[in-house]
């Protein structure tokens, strides 16, 4: 169904049961899945593909040029996946060249109210963005990932597996898959505990997980404690996603607790 005010182009693909409310502006590059939902005031420009089963609540804008000024009008696109939730005031840019032209969010989303994801992202499957949100460029999200509200997520960083983070933090350095990071300026402070047993992952494996942290993360060497790390600690499938995380860009900083000095 589409309602009569809204403006959509000929040459845009609608799918099957596909719900356009009023007011609502879909460009001529835009394809929708079936079962799609835009309640009203939606804008959908630019090369967008949107999967199944997503909900679009009023005026998110997705598609417009990137905020980026060395966007210089190349092609660029969005691709989204299905069973999506994008609230109110959510906006999605496209990709730029200088980071592959493609942003990408995956399925099973909560994007809460005004919520900002930059050109060139990748966001995986599952995640909760808390309101107001704000995703830099070039920023990757992995699934099952929950940032707290009023987040600002600086460019390039990249947020862990099943991690958490804090409300009102900015985010200046990676977080490590399981990890639960906040403050002003964010720092590990330890693991996702409660997202660990929501997952369903088992008591022994939770604490290897811990023993883990304990070691590698009770001072500032972490990848020499990494090393000296006991066979079978290394060998438990979670601990190896942390290490191949910290392994897989080792310019990137990342978010370490902060360590007491013992004379103070």
């Amino acid at each position: 169904m589409i309602h009569h005010t809204a403006i959509v182009d000929k040459k845009s693909k609608i799918s099957e049961n596909v719900e356009i409310g009023p007011y609502c502006i879909i460009g001529p590059n835009v394809e929708l899945g079936s079962n799609t939902k835009l309640h009203s005031h939606v804008s959908i420009k630019g090369t967008t593909k949107i999967g199944n089963n997503n909900e679009i609540f009023p005026f998110v804008s997705i598609g417009t040029p990137p905020q980026d000024l060395k966007y210089k009008g190349e092609e660029n696109s969005i691709i989204i996946g299905d069973n999506n939730k994008l609230r109110e005031y959510v906006n999605i840019n496209p990709g730029t060249s200088q980071g592959g032209t493609i942003t990408k969010l995956g399925s099973n989303n909560l994007l809460m109210v005004y919520c900002h994801v930059a050109h060139d992202c990748t966001l995986g499957n599952n995640i909760v963005l808390a309101n107001n949100v704000q995703v830099g460029g070039h920023v990757t999200i992995e699934d099952d990932a929950i940032v707290g509200g009023s987040c600002a997520i600086h460019q390039f960083s990249r947020i862990g597996h099943l991690s958490m983070v804090g409300g009102m933090t900015g985010v200046l350095s990676d977080v490590i898959p399981f990890g639960l990071s906040l403050g002003n300026r964010n720092n590990l402070v330890g693991l996702n505990l409660i997202g660990l047993r929501r997952a369903k992952i088992s008591n022994d494996d939770i604490k290897l997980l811990q023993n883990f942290y304990n070691i590698v993360f009770s001072n500032q060497n972490f990848r020499s404690n990494i090393e000296n790390l006991e066979i079978n600690i290394k060998g438990n499938k979670y601990i190896k996603k942390i290490i191949n995380f910290l392994n897989s860009d080792k310019k990137r900083p990342i978010s370490l607790p902060i360590i007491k000095n013992e004379n103070n």
